[in-house]
């Protein structure tokens, strides 16, 4: 830790001599674990550390990347990331400027988890493991496990020297139930960042899963078409990051002309009760940050303000070439990919409404929660619930197989008309996008209802 620290200290007094529009170097050392089980054999253990580190230059316009494993002759690595980017380039470098800054972070909470002993993990895991083998219906399980702990080391060659440590714990569990010829499955995801109680104490979660799993082959299926449905927060918290947030990735919009001029800013899009935010300086969640991957203060930005578009999420070339404000959503999952633009924690703001008042007045509807799927294809989007129950004259009623909603993102938006005031965020899974997966990430919203939405059978 102490040579990367003195690396990145006495490259920062050199970068600016270099013939580029801009440089920077990245630099981490890392530790991690896993345990995964598939059925009820342990499947793959172990641990690994890693140290490694980038060069990205610009010149006219044209980028050049370089990756390394060795900290030895990185002068040279900046060389060939130059040559590269003078190759490429042919036009005018676009790259908004932001305020140098030098900034020290150590959490020393988050290695609690990766320097646990391997058997202490195995044994939580063989606990929530046998206990879905208790449940008679069971055909299959699967449990995986991972947590690490890095520290990044950022320079570049506007006078920013940046050192920044965070931890990951990702956790999740899925039963599969087999009867007549037929397979259900249910599951839980949880994560955190750095307080490994996260994944403990979750032996009534693992066995309301693995129960429910068995239910759903009795359970009868919908009847498809449109209904008035309420989301929990964990699937309206997926179906923003999804189907909304995806759409709010300035590259995206910049390479692509025709949502150009769909997401025009100032536009409407719901609802003056809709408000949607991507926000890396919550305390404490997976997708927190202090500063991004470009050197870039995190910022907490309105992506939909009182139903109309405000903002979107930007490196410092999309917010340049789009002229538009910086947000700091420049993110690599590690030193062997260059920084692009990603959501961070993004969630819908808290209504007033309760689920009591949502569910009054619903004389036939569909309540879903959870999550196991999904695709989004530009504004079309398509999710299947992880649990569905029918609303009958305004109360929760019997249990569904599990359902599937369909549309148009920018109708569904439309189409809320009442939005919870129990916000809460969601940390398990991960992001991908770009060969770049998974990227820690939190997303949630409160309960939400949504007017003819589209419902199928899964």
């Amino acid at each position: 830790m102490t040579e990367l620290r003195n690396i990145a200290h006495e490259l920062s007094q050199q970068l600016y001599h270099y013939r580029a529009d801009y440089l920077e170097i990245h630099m981490e050392e890392s530790t991690s674990s896993y345990i995964s089980y598939r059925g009820q054999n342990l499947d793959t253990a172990g641990r690994g550390s890693d140290l490694g580190g980038n060069v990205r230059a610009l010149v006219n316009g044209g980028w050049g990347f370089v990756s390394f494993n060795s900290l030895d002759d990185i002068r040279k690595r900046i060389d060939l990331a130059i040559h590269q980017a003078s190759l490429a380039g042919s036009t005018q470098s676009q790259f908004a400027s932001a305020p140098s800054v030098t900034y020290a972070q150590t959490d020393e909470l988050s290695q609690s988890s990766v320097e646990r002993p391997l058997e202490d993990k195995k044994r939580i895991l063989d606990e929530y493991k046998d206990l879905i083998w208790q449940t008679k219906g069971i055909k299959t399980s699967f449990i995986r496990f991972s947590d690490g702990y890095r520290r990044r080391f950022y320079v570049n060659s506007r006078g920013s020297v940046i050192e920044q440590s965070r931890s990951d714990i990702n956790f999740n569990a899925t039963a599969i139930a087999s009867g007549d010829g037929e397979l259900q499955q249910s599951n839980i995801s949880v994560g955190s960042r750095g307080n490994y109680n996260a994944i403990t104490g979750l032996h009534s979660q693992i066995k309301d899963m693995t129960e429910h799993a068995v239910k759903l082959l009795s359970a009868p299926k919908v009847k498809g078409g449109e209904y008035t449905v309420i989301l929990d927060p964990i699937l309206a918290g997926v179906f923003v990051h999804e189907a909304f947030g995806h759409l709010s990735e300035a590259d995206h919009i910049y390479e692509n002309p025709q949502m150009r001029e769909v997401m025009v800013l100032g536009k409407k899009f719901g609802p003056k009760i809709l408000n949607i935010i991507d926000n890396p300086t919550m305390p404490d969640l997976r997708g927190s940050y202090k500063y991004d991957d470009e050197g870039v203060a995190a910022t907490k930005n309105y992506l939909i303000r009182e139903g109309k578009l405000t903002g979107r999420l930007h490196s410092r070339e999309t917010a340049a070439k789009m002229n538009e404000p910086l947000s700091g959503n420049a993110r690599a999952i590690s030193y062997r990919y260059a920084p692009i633009v990603r959501m961070s924690n993004t969630y819908i703001e808290p209504g007033v409404s309760t689920l009591e008042e949502m569910l009054d007045g619903v004389k036939e509807g569909i309540y879903v929660k959870n999550w196991y799927g999904g695709t989004t294809s530009m504004e079309m989007f398509t999710f299947s619930s992880g649990e569905a129950y029918m609303i009958r004259d305004g109360k929760i009623a019997e249990a569904l197989r599990p359902v599937v909603l369909s549309g148009n993102v920018f109708d569904t938006l439309h189409n809320i008309d009442m939005i919870g005031n129990d916000l809460d965020m969601n940390q398990g899974g991960g992001c991908g996008k770009s060969g770049q997966s998974p990227l820690p990430v939190s997303n949630g919203s409160p309960h939400i209802r949504i007017q003819k939405c589209l419902v199928g059978g899964a």
